[in-house]
């Protein structure tokens, strides 16, 4: 009596209700926490079937359910499986937990069902739900805030770079503005200084000679007559040169020299300019041409000639009486290579690298008149050749210069 006193208590006083069915599904005892679950009273539901506790909607599969769990009965522990509800009298759902066991009594099968209503947690889980929800929406807000800022700041970066970059380009390009500036008030002064020097010289020759022949009024003075109008045409001749080299340096700077490709016998070219050079050598001087055999090349005539007439002069201005200069020609690799070498004065190493600058003129030859713009010209009109020039000079025993030109 005292076990069944307490089977009894159990049963009456569970929190979670316990109903019992039969084998054919109806309800055969319902606990008060049953009662007070689904607001049925123990007489509503004794004897009824368990799909009175159903909700409508899943009550047309449940008979297939009840019959098919009745056919192959197994225990189900509570809390597994899909989500489960349940039908108050009043007609509102609830969800619920079940768990369910089973015995056989007189070859009869019963089921019991455990119910545990779980309304409030479900309102607890909905909640932490939306919270979630709503956390990930801020989540989301916060990474396509972080988005938009890190672009903003990458644009605003940008945009700083940019400004940097250009305000970087215009302080270079202010820095090449004054460093041109600078070099172009160089070459100014070193013009001015130079011009006055190199006119100078040949004007002064030119007045002194003029004024001394106007005294050599006699016949026997016909050689001392030819001694100072030899002066003047030599000094007439230097100023041209002058002039030549200031005339050649504009047309260049102001892109004015053109080029005129057409086939030519390079052997011609050197042969005739050294003939004409012959003209303006030193007491002793010799021009000796080395190239055998007709070179063709295709390149502009005038420039070509212009820069062996200026590399020849150079070679006898700079070269003392009685003196060799060699002029050789060939051709390598689809390339013509002329020659000029001296044995002249030469070039230190420290001149060398500033030798092709503008107004340059090496230490060794400022009592040499000149206008230093010699070799740059040559330089300007070997590069509109698209060629290259190669110097070898060493001091006291002359300088040989080799221009390169494409022949083709």
């Amino acid at each position: 009596m005292l076990d069944q006193a307490h089977i009894t208590s159990l049963f009456e006083n569970a929190t979670e209700g316990i109903i019992l069915t039969n084998g054919v599904g109806n309800i055969v005892m319902a606990n008060p926490a049953v009662e007070r679950m689904f607001d049925y009273s123990k007489d509503e539901l004794n004897g009824k079937p368990i799909e009175i506790l159903i909700p409508d909607k899943f009550k047309p599969h449940h008979h297939q359910l009840r019959d098919g769990f009745y056919h192959k009965p197994s225990n189900r522990i509570m809390g597994q499986g899909r989500d489960l509800n349940g039908r108050k009298k009043g007609g509102s759902d609830m969800p619920v937990e079940v768990s369910l066991s089973h015995y056989q009594r007189d070859g009869e099968l019963f089921v019991i069902a455990f119910i545990v209503d779980i309304t409030q947690r479900k309102k607890i889980e909905g909640s932490m739900l939306k919270q979630k929800e709503e956390l990930e929406k801020i989540t989301d807000k916060i990474r396509q805030l972080n988005a938009d800022l890190e672009v903003k700041v990458e644009e605003r970066t940008l945009i700083l770079k940019e400004a940097l970059q250009k305000l970087e380009e215009s302080q270079q390009e202010l820095s090449e503005a004054l460093d041109k500036e600078k070099q172009l008030n160089e070459i100014k002064s070193r013009f001015v200084s130079m011009a006055s020097h190199e006119f100078r010289t040949p004007l002064t020759t030119v007045l002194s000679s003029a004024s001394l022949l106007s005294k050599y009024t006699g016949e026997d003075d016909q050689e001392k007559r030819d001694k100072h109008i030899l002066r003047i045409k030599n000094s007439v001749n230097n100023l041209n040169d002058i002039l030549e080299d200031f005339l050649s340096l504009g047309k260049l700077n102001e892109g004015k020299i053109d080029k005129r490709i057409e086939q030519v016998n390079l052997k011609d070219i050197l042969t005739d300019t050294i003939d004409e050079m012959k003209a303006i050598t030193k007491k002793g001087q010799q021009i000796l041409l080395n190239c055998s055999g007709d070179y063709f090349a295709f390149t502009d005539k005038k420039l070509f000639r212009n820069i062996l007439i200026n590399l020849i002069s150079n070679a006898i201005k700079f070269s003392e009486e009685g003196k060799t200069i060699s002029v050789a020609g060939k051709l390598l690799d689809s390339k013509a290579i002329i020659a000029v070498r001296d044995e002249g004065i030469g070039i230190s190493e420290e001149d060398q690298q500033h030798l092709f600058s503008s107004f340059f003129r090496g230490a060794n030859a400022t009592n040499i008149q000149g206008t230093g713009l010699g070799l740059h010209i040559v330089k300007r009109y070997v590069d509109l050749l698209g060629g290259e020039l190669v110097l070898q000079s060493e001091l006291n025993k002359g300088t040989t210069i080799n221009f390169i030109i494409p022949i083709n």
